[in-house]
């Protein structure tokens, strides 16, 4: 069984997940150009696997494998962030998710760095790693369709 400070931790990050889904959801509702929606729509339902793992963790149900190690374009160390408005258009919307997606797991990485306990460490860098996955579908977007128009 988990213990109490594993299950705040979860807890934590289950609820900075739901701040992403709601986060996308509130810009789907911003944004004017509906096909900007649908990608909206498909970011928010990664925020919602996150939160599915985070369950499966929370239950127990989850192995200690070894973390493949995520690539990174960088992009996000580059770009200069967007504020979410109505005129957004692919570019800012991508720019957005990826610069969150790489505050998310440098979050984790640095709460990783600072644990003490073995099992909390090992979670912290599971959720770590979780965002670089994304950070890195992000980044490939911007590289295959951003970048590539430009």
């Amino acid at each position: 069984m988990l213990n109490e400070k594993f299950k705040e931790i979860i807890d934590f990050a289950i609820e900075r997940e739901k701040e992403a889904v709601q986060f996308y959801n509130d810009l789907q509702n911003m944004v004017k150009f509906e096909p900007y929606k649908e990608v909206l729509i498909e970011f928010e339902d990664m925020e919602k696997s996150h939160i599915r793992v985070l369950h499966e963790i929370q239950k127990g149900e989850f192995s200690a494998e070894k973390l493949p190690k995520i690539e990174s374009l960088a992009y996000a160390d580059y770009i200069v962030e967007k504020e979410p408005n109505p005129d957004m258009n692919f570019q800012d919307i991508i720019t957005i998710a990826m610069k969150r997606e790489d505050k998310a797991q440098k979050l984790y990485l640095e709460l990783a760095n600072k644990s003490s306990d073995e099992s909390v460490r090992n979670l912290f860098l599971r959720l770590a790693n979780e965002e670089a996955k994304h950070k890195l579908h992000f980044e490939k977007i911007f590289d295959d369709e951003v970048l590539k128009e430009n």
